[in-house]
């Protein structure tokens, strides 16, 4: 005989689901949107005030919320090294206007060019940075149980992306092992490009039989029906989800109507 406990009986420890206690709280669903809430507004502006508006409330308020700017910053090194190439790629390279304060060939450096390559470097970081944070101790399980109870997708994708996120993490235990399995056989003393080329084959049919396997035992577990399922996990959003994307929702809202007030919202697909 197996007992079946019901899932609002079931008492499971809770994982830090982000570094800040407000976010973990949230449903991985109203994170998704509420990063899409916060980050498409800010795509139609290009100027100074409003990025740095956005930025400024977003790091204020993940301070309020439990993540110290220092490890904003550290959590977000590769938006911040993205923004300084688009710095350097628009300061450079940008639309000329104003007067010129350095030209080299092609290359040529104006006021103008200097006030979108901030703009652009702000605008970035408005964008990405918040994102990122949001990404951070997301659960797969979680967001997976969220699209299917909450947004109604399709479980046999949702439950198939999953599995596949799931073997990712194999792969550096596999490719440890096919290196361990060749060079025990004397095939990896060769020439190290070609012994990475035919080691990455390998991994890759060992890939598919793997993903075949996968399928076919999920088949074999009903994931494939058309019926209804029961959920292990009961996934729903709470009055904490709406606060939070009214929250996101107003951060863009605010640093918009302030440039617009001060008289430097500049529409991000217009020339400058």
């Amino acid at each position: 005989m197996v007992t079946v406990t019901s899932p609002s009986a079931r008492h499971e420890p809770a994982k830090p689901a982000s570094p800040s206690w407000f976010i973990a709280k949230v449903n991985p669903v109203a994170r998704i949107i509420g990063a899409l809430l916060l980050c498409i507004p800010m795509f139609v502006s290009l100027d100074v005030v409003s990025a740095s508006v956005a930025l400024g409330l977003e790091v204020i308020l993940l301070w309020i919320g439990g993540v110290n700017p220092l490890r904003v910053c550290r959590s977000t090194w590769p938006v911040w090294i993205a923004a300084a190439g688009g710095f350097i790629s628009v300061l450079l390279y940008g639309r000329t206007s104003g007067a010129i304060l350095w030209s080299a060939g092609w290359i040529v450096v104006s006021e103008g060019s200097v006030y979108l390559a901030c703009a652009t470097f702000l605008r970035v970081l408005a964008i990405a940075v918040p994102g990122v944070v949001l990404a951070l101790g997301l659960d797969p399980t979680d967001l997976a149980d969220g699209l299917v109870q909450i947004l109604h997708f399709s479980p046999r994708f949702v439950y198939g992306g999953l599995a596949g996120m799931r073997m990712f993490t194999l792969l550096q235990d596999d490719w440890r092992a096919l290196g361990l399995s060749r060079r025990s056989r004397g095939l990896g003393d060769g020439n190290a490009i070609r012994r990475a080329f035919s080691q990455a084959f390998g991994l890759l049919v060992l890939s598919i039989r793997r993903a075949t396997k996968l399928a076919t035992a999920m088949e074999a577990r009903g994931f494939g029906g058309t019926g209804p399922r029961s959920a292990a996990r009961v996934s729903r959003l709470n009055p904490i989800d709406a606060v939070f994307c009214v929250i996101c929702l107003l951060i863009p809202l605010v640093a918009l109507g302030v440039a617009v007030h001060a008289g430097y919202w500049h529409f991000a697909f217009q020339g400058a």
